[in-house]
């Protein structure tokens, strides 16, 4: 249980921003399904499968792009230190 309760703590800001989305694209996915099907049921059935799928894609989307940040912005502040380092020297 600790386990889940540092992951939501760690991820809280890009599960609250999956969370959102996750209601959008339900929204979206139902008025479009049944403008297409003509059915509220299929619309329903599809807007809830297709937009959980969506949304732990987001999910990890997100953790992708925070890594490349987070990697992006180490390598910078390494140049960096090593530009400064060899001035000095």
């Amino acid at each position: 249980m600790a386990k889940i309760q540092r992951f939501v703590n760690h991820n809280q800001r890009t599960l609250k921003k999956t969370f959102s989305y996750y209601i959008m694209h339900i929204t979206v996915a139902m008025l479009v399904g049944y403008m297409v099907t003509g059915s509220i049921w299929m619309a329903m059935t599809l807007s809830l499968l297709e937009p959980t799928v969506q949304a732990v894609a987001f999910f990890i989307h997100e953790k992708v792009w925070d890594r490349k940040d987070n990697s992006s912005t180490n390598k910078s502040s390494t140049t960096s230190r090593l530009k400064h380092s060899s001035a000095v020297s």
